[in-house]
Parts: structure tokens; C-alpha cells; sequence
């Protein structure tokens, strides 16, 4: 069915030809827009939250009332009762004391409002960013794998941790300080514009050279901090690589190169940290100065006016006082948002990375084929069923309504297929080849050829360039993708096993499967025995991806879990060249339990594994060259003669 073709470039996941799973540190498009990025976040409060913020808006309203009341009722203070008990002979205190005793009661509702709001916000912040974190993880599980290829896993990982770090802080502080502050500069704007008009515009003016610092020292800032932020996700994602990867830094003596790798993106972190901190620290103590030059010059300008008499009797020793503590309050906000811009920039960093992720396209899927339960009625027909029958079906649903059902045989056949990871680097040219029910259907060749690719596109992990896939007769792109991979069971050669029972692990093969079936699906494998022995049996915890077992034990319960799915079509890729031969001869006994009347697709270095299959197909840079039984390979005396001979060995 296939003969070899015109030789092209190797390629595959993470080799040549193909994206490499850390060939891009940030990934995807950026807004770049902060007032975008902002607004969207925002949204996020109308959702479960705008009653609670709607108190909370109010509470600041309260508090900064009751700020700018304490500022104004200094100026009564002064003028309506200690100037005039300074003239009396002799003094009453009741006034005073009524006068000060209100306002230790304003006081009192600006602390409890202060208080609530910030207790609220805290509830409001972390329910938001629970709701970032689930639609965050419910967009990754929809993300086709060409996104993890080409992504480092230490910098999807600072999505859920440092951005979303920054972003709970800019929530629970920033967000409530940037509201106070404005509902305290428009409260004690207008009480300053009732206290006196000139000098509200003196103080204007200060505000206005505030504004232009603020423009000019936090645009810089805001720069750098977008770019700590790439910066750190590059530094996690190499933390991460060299984490996973300590055996093999230690074996081949790299940690020298390792440090110098780090050193490099260590560097560029501390150069934007640097600089991002410089303008952030240099801002809060040119703006505090600034105010307090303003306070300064406001007392001589309100001295001034008063002594000269230019703007009448209207400027007493208490508007003085009184406007003075209102320039304080004034300014103190303005002081406060140049604070909190730095970390409300950072966030938006942040918040940028992750509505990046979450604006990621998700794995399209247009199949309306579904895997049913089914069985056979009395006259024979096919038809569904709630229960685990052990036959799989087809369920067509067709234009006019009806419903068709068809008995899955586990038929692949790929007609003409060309697929490259990249579109310019073509890995898989003009493949033709078949599965036919119940075969047992091998690919062997150098690693690059194009065995694992084949199996990829079976699992519509990747989509072809061109060519047909058909299972059982059906177009694969009509298949849904879920039903597809549920009718396909894998052994992968790196055994994933979860933080959990090893009960757990094998039930992750088929969620509803009971602990009867289980133990029968380690049985079929060969994985009952030696888990029996161990301390709680299949309670047994086991984590770090099962540290404390050995590579064949974890690899049997890997067929253990393919085993309790009970899939009608097979792929086992290279799931024995990890272990040593007399573990193997235990685990091809599981697998050739496993793969009893199912079609099944193996990828084996090792030839002796393939020997008993019913096709043998050879690879070569992407194509089929030979393709026969073990004894019609031998007797054609070509490539896969030469391999299992040994003049010429896989890489």
C-alpha cells in the first residue's frame, strides 16, 4: 500500500521541522492597550459583585466625607469657639463640646466605613481571582497541544501564580485606594472651592505639576514593569526546565552551562526589575515633596492674602488653618495614586499575560460522530445503551433527524496524508497505509522518521495538510474529538502518573469505572501482583509521577489505566524501551493481554517487540519504504533486514 517517495526533512515535536516546546517564552498577541486590559477586569465586578461593590463605593463615600468634614471643621473650630472664648472673661466649654463630640461621631462612620470596605474588597478580590484562575484552567484544557509545544511550562505556570499575584494585590489595595482617592480629591475639591477660590486655584496649580511628574516618571516605569513581568515568566520557565531535567544536568556535568544560561536570564530580570523599582521609588518621595512645598507655599499665600487685605475680610486665621489641612487631603491622594500607579501597572502586566492565555483560539472541533454504549436488540439491530456492554458504536446523526448507529471495528486507513508541524517544513509526505480490525500494525525507523507524528494525527492532536484520515469508514475531522480519543487508548513511553492512590491512577482511565473493574484491568496487565504487595495495596499514595516506583512498575500501571477504558483501537509508543528485558518480557505480557482483539499501533526501537505483528511498516524522513510481515521483510533483504541484522542500527 505504500512505496517509498521523494526523501524530505525530518521534523516532529521539538526536533527539526517542528516547534520546539520551548521555541517561544511569551506567546500570542498583546493588547498593549492598559485601558482595555483595564475595562475588562472591571467587568468582572458587575458579575456576582455589584451589590457588594456598590456597598463598597459607598462606604468610601462615607470615608471621604468624613475626611474632608474633619478638615473643615477645623476652620469652625477656630473661628466659632476658641477664637471667641479668647475674648471671654469667662469661658463656657458646652458648644465645644457638642462640636467636637459630632465630629468624633463623623469620625467614628468614616472608621467603620473605612473597615468595611476594605473587609469587603478582600472577599470581592479573591472571589475575582478565583473566577481569573477557573476560566484561566478551563481555557487550558481546551488549548491544542501545539500551544504546549511551543510554550515553556514554567511560564504557564507564572500565568497562575506571579500575574495572578499582582493582580490579586492591585484588587484588594489599589482598586479601593484609586476610589478613595478620587472621592477624596472631588470632596475636598469642592470643600476647598467654598472655603476660598483663590486659593483653591494657587493649589491647582501645584496639582497640575503633580500630574505632569506623575506623566512623565510613570510612563517609564510602566514600561519596565511590562517587561519585568516577560522577564519573570522566562526565569520560571527555565527553573522549570532545569527542575525536571536535574538528572541529566548532573550526569552530562552541565551545570556551569546551566548558571551561565541563567545568569543571562537572570540579568535581563534584574535589569527591568531595576528599573522598573527605580522610577517607582524615586516617584512617592518626589511627589510627598512636592505637597509638602505646596502646604508650605500655601500658608505664606493665604498669609499674604489675608494681611494685604486684596480679597477682603474672607480669609481668617481659621480658613488658613482650614485650607492648609485641606491641601494635606488633597494632595495626599494625589500622592497615593502615583503610589498605587506602579503596582495597578503591574497588574495590568499581569492581567495582559492572562487575558492573553485566555484569548488563546481553543482546539477547534467540528465532529458530530459520537462514541455510544451499545448492543443488539432481538431483531438485531444496533442500538444504544446506558450500559457497559463491551461493544462500541457509531452514532450518526443525520440531516433529516434520524439517528444510524455502526459497530466500531477499529478500521484506520490514512489515504495520501502530508502534514508538517510548520507549513514550510513538510515532516510526513504521501502516506498510505491501513489498520484492518483486530491488526496488529508496526512502525519502525530512526527516531525523526515520522512513527509518533502518525499516531498524533490519528489522535487529531495535529490536523493534516492533506490526505484523509478514515476510521471505520469515517472521516476523522467528522468524528468529536473527545469520542475519538475515548476510542483510542495510549501507553506512551513517559509514564504520567498523578499525586493520588494508585487506584486513582488507574480509574483515570474511565472516571466510572469501579473497583472490580480495577483490579481486573491490573490483572489483564500484570500490575496486580506487585501492587498487592505494596504497603496499602491500591490505596497505596504515590506522587512526584510515582518516585518510589520503578520504571516497569509505573509503566504496568499505564497499561493497567489504557486496560480499564477498554478501548477498541490501541497505540503503544516505545512503552518498553525504557525498561530492562526481563521487566519487559512482564510488560509485553500486559500489553499482548491488552492488545487481544483490538487494532493496535506500536512504535518500538526494539525489534524483537514487533516481530509477531500482522504489518510492519519502515520509515524513512517521512515515508513508508517497506512495508510486509517480519518474514516478508527479512526475505526482501532491505532496510529492515539491515536493522534487525544490525548493519545498520536506529538512532
Amino acid at each position: 500500500m505504500a512505496g517509498p517517495g521523494m526523501r524530505g526533512p525530518m521534523g516532529g515535536p521539538g526536533g527539526p521541522g517542528g516547534p520546539g516546546r520551548h521555541g517561544q517564552m511569551g506567546g500570542g498577541k498583546r493588547s498593549k492597550n492598559p485601558r482595555k486590559t483595564l475595562a475588562r477586569l472591571l467587568r468582572y465586578f458587575r458579575g456576582g459583585y455589584a451589590v457588594q461593590f456598590t456597598v463598597v463605593l459607598v462606604c468610601i463615600l462615607f470615608s471621604a466625607v468624613a475626611n474632608v468634614a474633619g478638615s473643615m471643621f477645623l476652620r469652625v473650630l477656630i473661628d466659632d469657639y476658641i477664637a471667641p472664648l479668647l475674648l471671654q472673661a469667662s469661658s463656657v466649654f458646652t458648644g465645644l463640646v457638642h462640636a467636637i463630640s459630632l465630629m468624633a461621631l463623623v469620625y467614628l462612620v468614616g472608621i467603620i466605613s473605612t473597615f468595611l470596605y476594605n473587609r469587603i474588597m478582600v472577599s470581592i478580590s479573591q472571589g475575582i481571582l478565583k473566577q481569573v484562575r477557573d476560566e484561566m484552567f478551563e481555557r487550558m484544557q481546551k488549548l491544542p497541544i501545539r500551544y504546549f509545544d511551543t510554550h515553556t511550562h514554567g511560564d504557564l505556570m507564572s500565568h497562575f501564580t506571579n500575574d495572578t499575584d499582582t493582580l490579586q494585590q492591585m484588587l484588594s489595595q489599589s482598586v479601593p485606594q484609586m476610589f478613595s482617592s478620587l472621592m477624596t480629591i472631588i470632596a475636598v475639591f469642592i470643600a476647598m472651592l467654598v472655603t476660598n477660590v483663590w486659593l483653591t486655584l494657587f493649589v491647582l496649580l501645584g496639582i497640575f505639576v503633580m500630574l505632569v511628574v506623575v506623566k512623565r516618571i510613570g510612563g517609564q516605569s510602566a514600561r519596565f514593569f511590562l517587561e519585568q513581568q516577560t522577564a519573570l515568566g522566562k526565569v520560571n520557565g527555565y527553573i522549570e526546565e532545569m527542575i525536571g531535567g536535574q538528572k541529566v544536568v548532573k550526569v552530562f556535568c552541565h551545570e556551569e552551562k546551566c548558571k551561565e544560561q541563567f545568569d543571562v536570564l537572570n540579568d535581563a530580570l534584574r535589569e527591568s526589575a531595576k528599573n522598573a523599582n527605580t522610577f517607582a521609588n524615586i516617584l512617592m518621595p518626589i511627589m510627598m515633596n512636592i505637597g509638602n512645598l505646596l502646604y508650605v507655599l500655601v500658608a505664606v499665600v493665604g498669609g499674604t492674602l489675608a494681611l494685604s487685605g486684596v480679597v477682603g475680610g474672607s480669609i481668617t486665621i481659621g480658613v488658613i488653618a482650614s485650607f492648609l489641612q485641606l491641601t494635606k487631603s488633597f494632595t495626599q491622594p494625589v500622592t497615593q495614586i502615583s503610589q498605587q500607579f506602579n503596582s495597578i501597572i503591574m497588574a495590568l502586566a499581569g492581567a495582559e499575560r492572562i487575558f492573553e492565555l485566555m484569548d488563546e483560539e481553543p482546539e477547534q472541533d467540528n465532529g458530530y460522530v459520537t462514541l455510544v454504549n451499545a448492543k443488539y436488540d432481538k431483531a438485531g439491530n444496533l442500538t444504544e445503551t446506558p450500559e457497559k456492554t463491551n461493544i462500541w458504536a457509531w452514532k450518526h446523526p443525520h440531516e433529516d433527524g434520524t439517528i444510524t448507529y455502526e459497530q466500531v471495528r477499529g478500521d484506520v486507513r490514512f489515504y495520501d496524508v502530508d502534514f508538517g508541524y510548520n507549513p514550510d517544513k513538510i515532516v510526513l509526505h504521501n502516506i498510505t497505509l491501513y489498520a484492518e480490525p483486530g491488526q496488529k500494525v508496526a512502525f519502525v525507523g530512526a527516531t525523526g522518521a515520522g512513527k509518533t507524528t502518525i499516531t498524533n494525527l490519528i489522535n487529531r492532536f495535529y490536523d493534516i495538510a492533506d490526505g484523509k484520515i478514515r476510521y471505520d469508514g469515517i472521516n476523522i475531522n467528522k468524528i468529536k474529538k473527545s469520542d475519538l480519543r475515548r476510542s483510542l487508548g495510549i501507553v506512551l513511553q513517559d509514564t504520567n502518573l498523578f499525586t493520588g492512590t494508585i487506584r486513582d491512577n488507574i480509574r483515570y482511565g474511565n472516571l466510572d469505572a469501579t473497583d472490580q473493574e480495577i483490579e481486573a484491568a491490573a490483572q489483564l496487565a500484570n500490575a496486580d501482583d506487585f501492587i498487592r504487595r505494596l504497603p496499602d495495596g491500591y490505596d497505596t499514595i504515590i506522587d512526584g509521577e510515582g518516585g518510589s516506583l520503578s520504571q516497569g512498575q509505573r509503566q504496568l500501571i499505564s497499561i493497567a489505566r489504557a486496560a480499564v477504558a477498554d478501548p477498541p483501537v490501541m497505540i503503544l509508543d516505545e512503552a518498553t524501551s525504557s525498561i530492562d528485558t526481563r521487566t519487559e518480557s512482564i510488560v509485553q505480557a500486559g500489553m499482548d493481554s491488552l492488545m487481544y482483539g483490538r487494532t493496535v499501533f506500536v512504535i518500538a526501537h526494539r525489534l524483537s517487540t514487533v516481530q509477531n505483528a500482522d504489518v510492519i511498516m519502515v520509515l524513512e524522513l517521512g515515508h513508508i519504504i517497506e512495508r510486509g510481515n517480519h518474514e516478508q521483510l527479512i526475505a526482501e533483504h532491505g532496510k529492515y533486514y539491515q536493522l534487525y541484522t544490525g548493519a545498520f542500527e536506529l538512532e
